[in-house]
């Protein structure tokens, strides 16, 4: 293993296989040995002085430990064809960094810069009408003709039809999943995942062999939000996963847009509600941009 940065990840990859261990638990154990090295090799009495461990994690981390060789276990990802980046690495993204629970590690193929450059996120029900698929595909095509990275998840309905739109310009799309990178969620947007690696990022929290399972998807959306400059909703119910991307949006101090709808369409009240509650209402690209801190404008291909 060579390289300081290279071997935090290393090490930062073999706790994030241990499967009591998540980014909270992650962080603050490293924070407390000073590093993922010496958090690797701390001793069971280390571990239940952490915050939140106490005698019986200690104990189930130790024992996990034994079973984990860090080298080996990178020296796998890389064979996989996959790349990982930890939190102190120059390439993990900034505005990433500043959000509570930030992932410790970050695995992806295809060109982490996309993700430097001002991002923005557009999401949406899996669940929409005609109107949300061509608001979905212009709006996402547009933005990213202006220079923005266009974060979404993935996921049926608006989510695939955001990633479609990027990839009928020159410009660069992120797919954040909630499951590991060998596996495709949904399975019919494999040859989508395929292309967003080629023009863009596929990223996930989650190492390699992670099952979509229903509470990954929560901590996915706070990605998709954490990496954004600002959250555009198309449509939503008000049981969207949406809503969830947007109230994290809201956490951590960032921006929340929504398209209005017809008022008899069920895919529209959960951005009527957003508007209502205090979101930006998008008729245009324009509202969105009249958002955006100056610093990140002058780094767009927009006419000011």
């Amino acid at each position: 293993m060579k390289g300081i940065e290279m071997e935090q990840a290393a090490y930062c990859h073999a706790l994030n296989l241990i499967p009591q261990l998540g980014p909270v638990r992650i962080n603050r154990l490293v924070k407390a040995c000073g590093s993922a090295r010496e958090a690797w090799h701390a001793n069971e009495l280390c571990l239940k002085a952490v915050e939140g461990f106490g005698e019986k994690l200690a104990a189930q981390v130790a024992a996990a430990r034994t079973q984990i060789d860090p080298e080996k276990a990178w020296q796998q990802l890389n064979n996989d064809g996959f790349n990982a980046v930890s939190q102190d690495g120059p390439g993990y993204p900034s505005l990433l960094r500043e959000i509570y629970d930030p992932p410790p590690l970050l695995y992806f193929t295809g060109d982490l810069q996309v993700l430097h450059k001002p991002c923005l996120a557009v999401v949406g029900s899996r669940r929409h009408t005609t109107y949300g698929r061509e608001i979905a595909h212009k709006f996402a095509a547009k933005l990213a003709a202006c220079g923005f990275t266009i974060v979404s998840g993935l996921a049926r309905g608006i989510d695939t039809w955001a990633h479609q739109g990027v990839l009928t310009t020159s410009g660069f799309t992120a797919a954040v999943l909630g499951c590991g990178l060998d596996i495709c969620y949904p399975p019919e947007n494999m040859s989508l995942m395929k292309r967003i690696g080629h023009q863009g990022i596929v990223l996930s929290e989650f190492p390699p062999g992670s099952e979509p399972a229903p509470q990954n998807f929560p901590r996915r959306n706070r990605l998709i939000s954490g990496l954004s400059l600002g959250t555009l909703v198309v449509e939503a119910s008000e049981k969207s996963g949406a809503l969830i991307t947007a109230s994290f949006a809201l956490e951590q101090g960032r921006e929340v847009f929504a398209v209005p709808g017809s008022i008899a369409n069920p895919c529209s009240q959960g951005c009527h509600r957003l508007i209502k509650e205090g979101a930006k209402l998008v008729d245009g690209v324009d509202s969105i941009l009249e958002e955006i801190p100056v610093e990140y404008i002058n780094r767009l291909k927009v006419n000011k």
